[in-house]
């Protein structure tokens, strides 16, 4: 059903919904969604927290993950997701945009847009993916200063701080700047771009009573593991972040050659998402049947055939 009935809309603050989940046995599992669409099919697949990725919002827009989207841009994205699924999102909010009044500026804008946590991360502009080489890192108290002023602006929004630290300053020092944003004020750390279990054992052990995210991405740094491995090694949450949107793109590159090699979508049709699937998964009937002035809408029974 969708959410344009007041009574179906969730009443308690998005912030307030994914403190629960994070109290929740067993890990939290937020799969990346990059707009309403993939929202709405996670929601069907049962997962009860989405992850919205920077890196997916910029590739999305055909630009590269830099830290150079604006928090209207993000807050658009977050509306969507948002208002399809009504499930608590995390959202990667960079560096925060600038320093520490941006970053409450940032905080307010995606609580407001609905967002249920955010994640800031320790880099300098222009950032990069937290799996690529040669990052540079903010000052720790700098980054600590960002943490609290969030933490300032914030009702109920979650703050977590990521550290990109361990590639340059070894475990010590990803888990030195750790302990110094618990006490800025993160509800929860993201040690980014661990490459072994061991590391990540290591990292949670360091780091005891405090709620910790991995980061499951493909073709990074960080080896595969699943959901129940890293909820072994002492993490709280996992996120998948631009999983969707690289099947995605994926999908559509073969669409687009298959159009230009066979002059036509015919033979992809089999891989394709229906009429009828579509709709179901928007819930257009749903809204038809709010608005009696609309005809309901007939699924033609089949394509066409060439005669």
């Amino acid at each position: 059903m969708p959410y344009l009935v007041a009574a179906d809309l969730p009443q308690e603050p998005a912030g307030l919904r994914f403190r629960e989940l994070l109290k929740q046995p067993g890990i939290l599992k937020l799969p990346g969604a990059h707009n309403g669409m993939a929202a709405l099919q996670a929601k069907a697949a049962d997962f009860e927290g989405l992850y919205l990725s920077g890196a997916a919002m910029t590739a999305s827009m055909g630009l590269p993950d830099l830290g150079i989207i604006t928090v209207d841009e993000v807050a658009f994205f977050v509306r969507q997701i948002v208002r399809a699924s009504g499930l608590p999102l995390l959202v990667d909010a960079d560096t925060g945009y600038g320093e520490a009044l941006n970053v409450m500026h940032a905080t307010r804008v995606f609580e407001d847009a609905g967002a249920a946590a955010l994640h800031l991360e320790d880099q300098i502009l222009p950032k990069k993916c937290g799996h690529l080489n040669d990052k540079k890192i903010a000052d720790a108290h700098d980054m600590a200063a960002k943490v609290a002023a969030a933490a300032k602006a914030r009702r109920n929004l979650v703050i977590i701080a990521r550290t990109d630290a361990a590639a340059s300053e070894g475990l010590d020092g990803a888990v030195a700047r750790a302990k110094l944003y618990v006490e800025a004020g993160a509800d929860a750390i993201f040690p980014e771009a661990l490459n072994t279990a061991e590391m990540f054992r290591a990292f949670a052990q360091r780091m005891p009573g405090v709620p910790l995210l991995a980061n499951m991405t493909e073709f990074g740094k960080t080896p595969f593991f699943t959901a129940a491995e890293f909820e072994a090694m002492g993490y709280a949450m996992v996120i998948w972040p631009v999983s969707s949107l690289r099947v995605a793109n994926k999908a559509q590159a073969e669409l687009y050659a298959a159009i230009s090699r066979d002059g036509g979508t015919h033979k992809l049709v089999d891989r394709m998402q229906t009429r009828a699937e579509l709709y179901a998964t928007i819930g257009l009937h749903d809204y038809e049947a709010l608005d009696s002035s609309i005809v309901q809408t007939i699924v033609p029974s089949g394509m066409p055939q060439r005669k």
